[in-house]
């Protein structure tokens, strides 16, 4: 096929260069006869038309093995098959199908990248990337927020324009050395919440650069230090009371009950340090079952029952203490709860009110409503709570007079209950306190009307859409 294509190409160089030498030969040589010239001229054609095809053949050569070339690289030569024309078209073809290809491979990589940021934007996690000389190369919006910043940085900045925390300059420096991931537990200066920061090269050569991923671990710290205290609370609260009654227990077995002057003492002690025992595994059953049980469904309640009937549960310990209770009169409205949960809750707060209270002080229960919740205030005129205890006043086992509540004979439970129990009726609990002057416990519930309209509302919404 090559050799055919020459051979046309060679007749059809041939003809016009015969015919141009022709007349530069008749016009050099005025005299010479007409076959001489004709046959020189045919000569000169015929040398010209072979050097001619000779370069054309071998730029159809060059152009055909650069074309092949492209099509080992896109690997197209079995899809495009043969085609027509000569070798330059098909060059052309194959250079506008790479083309083709090339815009398709950018396209796909600036999809990927903008997917990709998108990800890394959307994290709750904080990202960044630096490259060797701590340059900031990429960092999301969580991370300029962990730092303090209004925005991400640009790509360019200094890392330690945004952070200036040593050990996460120095994670970044072993791994550039090292080559190999890095995690560590940071408490950054920027904020004094904790962190698990994880520090790895980037895919390929880790001098190109290194990214790091900070875990906001407060939270999980948190929940562990409580964990940790309620199991040594558990542990004490438990201890304390089987000492005192496997020592009673001992006296009477080693002759105690040959003594009747102590002996009944000493049952009466071990049954009260019985009924401790009881309690407290009571109340973490109680706890246990708040946080983890499915609440049962809300019913309407009336607040004033609810509440005289927890006054009337706590009248006996009152009188014994020489505490007055004084409940305000208010007009009686129905709230969404659980009712011997809500009962419990009015006793847990009336409890902690009678025990905390001074001689001769006074309990308040009021009740104010407001256009959206029921607010129930019970106010004791007590030494009053410090303002560093507030925070964690309904933790559990959380005592802030660790040997007046013990003597009380409390728990360490009930505000743990009364938090869980509000909360599982959709209500909020809080407290003010100023030492010297007692505390207020405020329980907010929502009441029916409330209830009723936010249902009306929804019902109306629904059917207008």
């Amino acid at each position: 096929m090559l050799r055919l294509r020459i051979t046309v190409r060679l007749l059809l160089c041939f003809l016009p260069l015969t015919a141009s030498s022709a007349l530069v030969l008749r016009w050099l040589v005025p005299e010479a006869p007409l076959r001489h010239v004709l046959a020189a001229s045919a000569v000169v054609g015929l040398v010209g038309a072979i050097i001619l095809g000779i370069f054309l053949g071998t730029q159809d050569r060059r152009a055909r093995a650069l074309r092949r070339g492209l099509q080992r690289l896109l690997d197209t030569a079995k899809s495009e098959g043969q085609q027509a024309g000569d070798e330059l078209d098909h060059l052309a073809g194959t250079l506008e199908h790479a083309t083709r290809r090339v815009r398709a491979m950018i396209e796909k990589l600036q999809r990927e990248n903008s997917r990709r940021e998108t990800i890394l934007g959307s994290m709750v996690e904080g990202v960044v990337a630096v490259d060797p000389l701590l340059r900031i190369t990429f960092a999301n919006r969580a991370f300029a927020e962990i730092m303090g910043a209004a925005a991400p940085p640009a790509a360019g900045t200094p890392l330690v324009q945004l952070s200036r925390d040593h050990a996460l300059h120095e994670m970044f420096a072993a791994v550039f050395a090292e080559g190999q991931p890095l995690r560590q537990r940071l408490i950054l200066s920027a904020t004094t919440r904790s962190f698990e920061v994880q520090v790895a090269p980037l895919a390929g050569d880790p001098k190109r650069g290194a990214i790091a991923t900070l875990y906001d671990i407060t939270g999980l710290e948190r929940l562990e230090r409580v964990r940790k205290d309620f199991v040594a609370n558990v542990s004490h609260e438990l201890r304390t009371p089987l000492a005192a009654i496997c020592g009673y227990a001992e006296t009477l077995i080693e002759g105690g009950l040959e003594d009747p002057a102590n002996s009944g003492q000493f049952v009466a002690i071990i049954l009260a340090k019985a009924r401790q025992l009881t309690n407290i595994v009571q109340d973490l059953l109680i706890v246990s079952s708040l946080e983890s049980a499915k609440p049962p469904a809300p019913e309407p309640i009336s607040l004033r029952e609810s509440i005289d009937s927890a006054l009337r549960t706590v009248e006996p310990l009152a009188k014994t203490r020489g505490i007055t209770l004084v409940c305000d009169s208010f007009a009686d409205l129905e709230v969404l709860g659980h009712e011997l949960r809500l009962e419990q809750v009015w006793v847990n707060l009336l409890e902690n009110a009678i025990k905390f209270n001074r001689p001769a002080g006074e309990v308040r229960v009021d009740v104010v409503r407001d256009p959206e919740r029921a607010l129930v205030r019970v106010r004791d005129t007590g030494s009053g709570i410090p303002s560093r205890d507030l925070p964690r006043i309904f933790e559990r086992f959380y005592r802030v007079d660790k040997a007046r509540s013990r003597a009380t004979g409390g728990t360490g439970l009930g505000l743990a209950i009364v938090k869980h129990a509000v909360e599982q009726m959709g209500g909020s609990v809080s407290v003010e306190s100023q030492l010297g002057q007692g505390s207020v416990f405020t329980v907010a519930l929502a009441s029916i009307e409330n209830g009723a309209r936010s249902a009306q509302a929804t019902d109306e919404g629904t059917g207008r859409g």
